[in-house]
Formats: C-alpha cells, sequence, structure tokens
C-alpha cells in the first residue's frame, strides 16, 4: 500500500497535470492508489482528507440517491455559503452498483475500513457538469482508470471570462484492474460554472466516478498553498 502523501506533495504531484489556456491557477489535489482491493485507502484517501480539511459546509454527492440505471440528465443539489447550488449532469454514462464488483469499479461512499455495497457514475465517454453558479472548489474519487490505457480529462470553465482549461489526470496506464484515484482543485481567485469530463481511450476504459464534491468560495477554509511555493 502507497505511503500516504502530505498537502504538499499531493498538491506537487497535481501541478505536472496544468495544460494551456488557464487565467487561474488552481490548486490540485491528487493521491493513487493501484491496489485498493475494493476499498479507499493510501494516497487518495490522504489527498481527499487534504483538500477537505480547506472547505467547510459542502456537500459530496453519492449517487446513493439515485435507482441503478438511471442515465443522464441527472438534477443533482449541493449546499453553497448563501443558497443551494444546482448541477445538471449530462451526456454518457449510468448509475451503477455492483457487489462484488467483477469489473474493477466501485463504490467508494464509506469505503475506508473495507468493500461496501453502493452506487456511482459508471463512463468510459464524454459527460459534463453545468453548475448554477460559480464554483471554485470541486473534487471525485474515480476507480478502474488506466487498465485499457485511458487517463482522465477535466475541462473547467471559467464562470466570468468562459476561458477554458484542461487537465489531464496523470493516472497510471496499463494498471491492474481497479485502481483508485482521488483529484480535485480549490481555486480561491477563480470560480468555474461548467466541468467536462473526456477520456483519452475514449469508449473503451470505463471508469467509476464517485463522491462529488463541490464548494464556491465562501466555503473555502484555512489557507491553501500557493502552486508555485510548492513547486518550489
Amino acid at each position: 500500500m502507497p505511503f500516504p502523501k502530505s498537502v504538499a506533495s499531493a498538491v506537487f504531484a497535481g501541478l505536472t497535470l496544468v495544460a494551456a489556456g488557464a487565467n487561474a491557477e488552481p490548486t490540485i489535489f491528487f493521491g493513487e492508489n493501484t491496489t485498493p482491493d475494493n476499498f479507499v485507502s493510501g494516497d487518495p484517501l490522504a489527498a481527499r482528507t487534504d483538500f477537505a480539511d480547506h472547505l467547510s459546509g459542502v456537500r459530496t454527492e453519492t449517487f446513493s440517491g439515485f435507482a441503478i440505471g438511471n442515465t443522464a440528465p441527472l438534477a443533482l443539489n449541493f449546499t453553497g455559503t448563501s443558497s443551494t447550488i444546482t448541477a445538471t449532469l449530462t451526456g454518457e454514462g449510468q448509475v451503477y452498483g455492483v457487489d462484488p464488483v467483477s469489473q474493477g469499479r466501485f463504490n467508494t461512499t464509506g469505503a475506508t475500513a473495507g468493500p461496501t455495497p453502493g452506487n456511482w457514475w459508471d463512463v468510459s465517454g464524454l459527460f459534463q457538469l453545468d453548475f448554477s453558479e460559480g464554483i471554485s472548489a470541486f473534487g471525485f474519487y474515480g476507480t478502474d482508470i488506466g487498465d485499457f490505457s485511458g487517463q482522465v480529462t477535466v475541462a473547467l470553465r471559467d464562470a466570468n471570462t468562459a476561458a477554458v482549461t484542461t487537465y489531464t489526470v496523470a493516472n497510471s496506464i496499463g494498471t491492474f484492474n481497479g485502481a483508485l484515484l482521488f483529484w480535485g482543485f480549490i481555486d480561491a481567485a477563480a470560480s468555474y460554472d461548467r466541468i467536462t469530463f473526456g477520456n483519452t481511450a475514449n469508449g473503451t476504459d470505463f471508469f467509476g466516478f464517485d463522491d462529488m464534491t463541490i464548494g464556491d468560495a465562501g466555503q473555502i477554509v484555512n489557507p491553501v498553498p500557493e502552486p508555485g511555493s510548492l513547486a518550489l
């Protein structure tokens, strides 16, 4: 089992993911465990803990409120600083849940002590999240990414300028079936109203998307280290 990263290590690993086109530079949190044995542990858990330590009053979408087989569009609700933030999930995929899991994807909600039955969003192609107002923090667990040589792409659209920044999540390629990762960002200086997910192995490398957490600028607490300082 990989040794958990510190905040600096988790964010520094994420800095290698930045692609061209950004006006803002979010702080990225990333951790991967290629042999999680169908539960949440190691670097992904450490990265999500680091991410959550900088947020207060946020809600996480677990997909437990949806029936297995539900497809897009899905209407999602999150707690904002002053009002409910709604999100609409469109594109490919479906709500899925199998126990035990033979395909490698698995439920991550509450699964820190061992495998736990539950739901997730199961997808191999493009899907998109549109928010009713700009968000400044976003994170998720992903399962079974990379065993068919796929890497997840995340495109953030700035709520004020409409500029789009695309990140490629640096998950391992050709890994064992059932790998786990956490990826997230916090950006107190900017907000984003659309997040589009892609896959470099579109249509062939399925992955599970679960425990999506979002927050607005008012929900960011504790100073987030500046990416430039961590890089140094």
